[in-house]
């Protein structure tokens, strides 16, 4: 067992088994739910940049802490900017030699500096990492408006077979680096246009895309990395491109799954009905900077990576868990304790799961980095979701037979809590505003 509260993180303990009174939380392991293939999060340049600055056995640590599952959140996917995000060191794409439609420019030689040297740290800690990529913005080229931020997507027929090809090439490139890319998603936030690498796309060109490009280019050039229609965050306009796909038969023979984060949940349900996998891609960053000055959630000069974050953070996991998605992914995953992000106009301060303070050359686990570990170190991947009744509670039975409860306290005063598991009562204390693991067979 394993409780965390505000400044008593990550106490190990043991539950005691009673045979009286009523469990306030009770799991119900016959009645199963969706199957369970793991956490992850994103891969970026800032992340490195700041590990870089640790000793390399604080920075070892860092990464087993991310990746390892004896002794860290035991993370089985890392996500892969294809060019810039909004956490690279600044605006790039892996081909920015104008018209070069045969992709004779294309290199990754940019992805060796920050990017590879991160991913191959995790892979040797967790040599069976699921890596997917997803471009924030195409090259500049292929875009109406010639620019890294914002700008749409050009519908002309060499543009998308340029970028299909693109995208095949990166998946080689990895390959020819050791790495295998086991699926893409065609955009970052297709109708978003911002200040920092973002692309607009329509649903039917989307459909397009992936029908008459990028599923005939990766069958023709014998790569086996899936098509994910992803990822999807903005839920007024983005359910339309899940229209237009899914809608298009040519397209869907291509499509292996569906990618959605941030106000896209309420589309998880519908999808669910196609038996193929749902990740949730991007976990909410906190620190909403469209608040104005003054609102307590949004600080413009630093993240505000607090326990109230990781309390936020709880909820966002558990809903989407219990929607029925089948992977969580964590947003940056390192980052300096401000944050900041490159718009071109206000720099947006977000949260991570580990800091690292330039000044001191000092690790910092966030709360949020416990809240994650308190969900995946214990929940393998192929496990499946059980029911729970009472209390604020995820459960989950593992391949081998365990069951891993995460329960919830919400209260203002550390709760006894007993909980009903495979025929045994078992109680133990959840702080104040924390949470409480218990691994159990």
């Amino acid at each position: 067992m394993i409780t965390s509260g505000a400044n008593e993180y990550w106490k190990i303990g043991t539950p005691t088994e009673v045979t009286s009174g009523n469990a306030d939380v009770t799991v119900d392991d016959a009645a199963t739910q969706q199957r369970w293939d793991g956490f992850g999060g994103s891969f970026n340049e800032m992340g490195w940049n700041m590990l870089s600055m640790l000793s390399e056995a604080e920075r070892q640590r860092a990464i087993k802490l991310l990746f390892d599952k004896n002794e860290g959140a035991g993370f089985a996917y890392g996500r892969i900017p294809m060019g810039a995000s909004d956490y690279a060191m600044d605006r790039y794409s892996l081909n920015e030699k104008k018209d070069d439609f045969t992709m004779e420019s294309f290199s990754i030689a940019r992805d060796k500096e920050k990017l590879i040297p991160y991913i191959k740290a995790a892979l040797a800690v967790r040599p069976g990492l699921h890596l997917w990529a997803s471009p924030w913005t195409p090259p500049t080229w292929m875009k109406s408006n010639g620019a890294f931020d914002g700008g749409k997507m050009k519908d002309d027929a060499n543009t998308l077979k340029a970028h299909a090809l693109y995208f095949a090439k990166f998946v080689e490139a990895y390959a020819a680096e050791g790495m295998t890319i086991e699926a893409v998603h065609p955009q970052n936030e297709p109708t978003y246009e911002t200040r920092y690498p973002s692309c607009a796309w329509t649903g039917q060109l989307m459909a397009k895309f992936i029908g008459t490009h990028l599923g005939p280019l990766f069958e023709e050039r014998g790569i086996k990395a899936q098509i994910f229609l992803g990822t999807m965050s903005n839920d007024a306009a983005d359910p339309g491109i899940l229209s237009a796909v899914t809608g298009d038969a040519t397209a869907m023979k291509y499509v292996k799954g569906f990618g959605l984060q941030w106000n896209m949940r309420g589309s998880v349900n519908g999808l669910r009905t196609r038996n193929m996998p749902i990740v949730q891609t991007e976990h909410q960053c906190g620190n909403y900077n469209w608040n104005p000055p003054g609102v307590p959630t949004f600080n413009p000069n630093t993240a505000a990576n607090d326990h109230a974050y990781g309390q936020e953070s709880w909820g966002l996991i558990r809903d989407w868990i219990k929607a029925g998605v089948n992977s969580y992914n964590a947003w940056n995953m390192v980052l300096d304790p401000v944050g900041k992000n490159i718009d071109s106009q206000r720099p947006w301060p977000q949260n991570a799961l580990l800091n690292v303070k330039a000044d001191t050359k000092e690790l910092v686990l966030t709360p949020a980095y416990y809240v994650f570990r308190h969900v995946s170190q214990y929940v393998d991947p192929g496990a499946m979701r059980v029911n729970t009744t009472g209390g604020d509670a995820l459960a989950f039975k593992n391949p081998d037979g365990s069951i891993v409860t995460v329960i919830y306290n919400s209260g203002s005063s550390a709760k006894t809590t007993t909980l009903g598991v495979a025929g045994k009562k078992l109680q133990f204390r959840v702080p104040a505003g924390g949470w409480a693991t218990v691994n159990w067979k």
